[in-house]
This record gives C-alpha cells, structure tokens and sequence, in this order.
C-alpha cells in the first residue's frame, strides 16, 4: 500500500498560490515529494517564477511527530517544522519566509513527514506568494 495523498488548488493567479495538501498514511510516510512544482506556476506575463514566499501556514498533524516543508536546493532550505497537533502560523508581518535562493535545485516546495504510522494524517494549507 501507499499513502493517500491530495493536493487542492484554492487559488493559481499571477501573485498568489494557495493550496491545501492532505495524506492518510499507511505508516510509510513521504520524503522530499515535491508538492509545489514552481515551474507549473505563472506570474500572469506567460513566465515561471524564480522564487516563493510563504505567507501562511494553516496544519492539523495527527500521528505523525512532524512534517516538514522545504525548498528545493542541493542543500535543502527548511521552511518550517510544523510538530504534531493544529496550527496556525502568519509569517505577512514579518516580511514573509523568503526562499533564500540557494545554489542548484528549483526552488520547488517539497515535503517529509516523520514518525508515520498507521492512519496518521495532515492537512495543511499553504499561503504563497511568487516572484
């Protein structure tokens, strides 16, 4: 068997990309599974953005210890450790999490979840800004 996984896009536009990822797993869990593709995305001008910004994160994390969100680089940069439990971050007051741009990789949001076990589950929706 596998996980059950869904992505929902809430909003695709030219500034902002919201979308909500959920999983029931199995106990295996994923590791880096890329869950937002930048290069699918538009800034309204027929142009790819290079970089991402997140602006919220909304997460209910049941039976996992953690999931954690990354860019893509050849040396990953975590975005955030979301812990088990529910939650609500607003990051627009600090001037948002800037993907920092690093060298190699796409800049592509990726996921991994950590102690997986038999109907664990996530759902998390993620505010992003693109530039």
């Amino acid at each position: 068997m596998a996980d059950v996984v869904s992505t929902q896009v809430i909003q695709k536009g030219p500034r902002y990309y919201i979308a909500r990822f959920t999983n029931i797993s199995d106990g295996t869990g994923e590791s880096l599974v890329t869950k937002v593709d930048i290069s699918t995305l538009d800034l309204g001008d027929g142009t790819a953005p290079t970089k991402t910004s997140i602006k919220e994160i909304q997460y209910s994390i049941q039976g996992f210890t953690s999931v954690r969100l990354y860019w893509d680089h050849s040396t990953d940069d975590v975005i955030d450790v979301l812990a088990a439990g529910n939650g609500y971050r607003e990051y627009g007051s600090l001037g948002f999490l800037n993907d920092p741009g690093s060298a190699g990789g796409t800049g592509d949001i990726l996921l991994t979840t950590a102690g997986a076990s038999a109907t664990a589950t996530y759902d998390i929706t993620l505010v992003i800004t693109l530039s």
